[in-house]
């Protein structure tokens, strides 16, 4: 894992949220798969370089970038970060925190 990429417990919130296909499926990539794109995703949203930079160790570039505009055409990110920002309220107002 490289500095950046999801720790554990962050794909195990994440992953409920996405549309990734099942493992019994003959079709489509195994959720370990689907980590690693988004790990691509992130490190390309992170460092701003062009879809053809991202390491090769995430995947093919074009597989990353065919996922990311897929689910954000369909409002997959959308939906994650509304879900996610409602957690954090969550958690906050049960702890009496503030998220910074």
């Amino acid at each position: 894992m490289s500095r950046g990429d999801l720790t554990e417990a962050e794909w195990r919130v994440l992953k409920g949220l996405l549309p990734i296909e099942r493992e019994n499926r003959s079709r489509g990539r195994p959720p370990e798969q689907s980590r690693t794109i988004i790990n691509g995703i992130l490190w390309r949203l992170r460092c701003g370089a062009p879809w053809r930079d991202v390491p090769p160790k995430y995947g093919s570039w074009n597989t990353i970038y065919r996922r990311f505009r897929r689910w954000s055409e369909a409002g997959v990110w959308e939906t994650v970060a509304v879900t996610l920002a409602e957690v954090m309220v969550r958690v906050s107002e049960n702890s009496g925190q503030l998220f910074h």
